[in-house]
């Protein structure tokens, strides 16, 4: 199962990010948990300092922009 975590702090950046791995993560059929990480101390452990950020399974992927559905599925494999 693959952990998914957007963090932001409710943007509607942040939001939309959270939607478009949600789909890109069932386009695949793969198993996931989705956790929005909002607060900003947590959000900077993870190193990032511009929202929103993709993090899938502990590493960061992407931070300051939403990509594309197909973008996030590459991100996701």
């Amino acid at each position: 199962m693959k952990k998914i975590q957007i963090l932001g702090t409710g943007c509607p950046k942040c939001k939309k990010l959270a939607e478009l791995a949600e789909t890109a993560a069932n386009e695949l059929g793969i198993q996931y948990e989705l956790e929005k990480v909002t607060n900003l101390n947590d959000i900077m452990d993870f190193g990032v300092m511009v929202t929103p950020a993709l993090v899938v399974d502990g590493v960061v992927k992407v931070a300051g922009k939403v990509p594309n559905v197909e973008d996030i599925k590459k991100m996701l494999s």
